[in-house]
């Protein structure tokens, strides 16, 4: 805790950028999963396809795909936002594919029968009765790149992960544990705040 007190400040500005890292790679993930999870729930040659492979992604190490990342892009906070985008897309197709699948046919049924268009359906009616199920897996997806995202700072993509690396390093438990606790911190956050956002979509 000494750390913590003391650099009080760094910690803050580390912690911001670890939210702005997977905030914005859960946003591009989003963007990408939601087409690929319609699509998959609708077409289950497509989906088995769809999530093999993000399933095989997932199973990379994060190092080894960092490293190369690295390669390929460089050192910095594009590197990293990309393998957080990788990582998250099994979690939040699988949780489109689920939220989708799980839609009673009634309300589909009914949809049609009112005249509406398939992409009317899956707007207006699909979409909100799948979204309890999407947004868990928002909140899993959520967690795993908070906890993910503290191995940036091995390719200098900044976050926490600069204090449990530099503590590493120096033989500094206070600096792991500074950084140790505020991913624990924002991690819970994060859940409780989407666990209730989904009790709030439920009722």
């Amino acid at each position: 805790m000494t750390y913590a007190a003391t650099h009080g400040a760094r910690v803050a500005a580390l912690l911001g950028q670890h939210v702005v890292l997977v905030f914005v790679s859960l946003l591009i993930a989003l963007v990408i999963a939601l087409p690929l999870g319609v699509v998959a729930a609708r077409n289950a040659r497509a989906g088995s396809v769809i999530l093999a492979v993000t399933g095989a992604l997932y199973t990379i190490p994060s190092l080894a795909l960092l490293a190369l990342l690295v390669a390929a892009i460089g050192l910095g906070q594009a590197t990293a936002i990309v393998a957080l985008v990788v990582y998250a897309q099994m979690i939040l197709i699988r949780g489109v594919v689920a939220g989708l699948r799980g839609v009673d046919p009634a309300l589909v049924d009914a949809a049609r029968g009112l005249g509406f268009t398939a992409r009317q359906t899956l707007l207006r009616v699909e979409f909100p009765a799948a979204l309890p199920v999407m947004l868990g897996g928002v909140r899993v997806a959520t967690v795993s790149l908070v906890a993910l995202a503290t191995v940036a700072a091995w390719i200098n993509a900044g976050g926490l992960g600069v204090l449990l690396f530099e503590g590493i390093g120096t033989n500094n438990p206070d600096k792991i544990f500074a950084g140790a606790l505020a991913a624990a911190v924002l991690a819970i956050a994060a859940d409780l705040l989407l666990r209730g956002a989904e009790r709030a979509v439920r009722t």
